[in-house]
């Protein structure tokens, strides 16, 4: 698992009401959110690939 210091934290923020059509969405600040986010994501499912290969060698002695 990630500590604190490697963790991903999704920045947020309140809808603006003012009756626009147009997306409120800042496209230039959640690329690269989105991008780090998938970064972290590989770095995790690497992580749990890495657990299961040792819980199944560590099944495979035991046996």
């Amino acid at each position: 698992m990630l500590g604190n210091e490697n963790s991903v934290s999704a920045n947020t923020r309140k809808a603006d009401n003012t009756g626009s059509k147009m997306s409120q969405t800042d496209l230039a600040k959640e690329i690269p959110d989105q991008i780090v986010a998938q970064g972290a994501t590989a770095v995790n499912v690497t992580a749990i690939k890495t657990e299961n290969e040792m819980l199944g060698s560590l099944l495979d002695i035991k046996a």
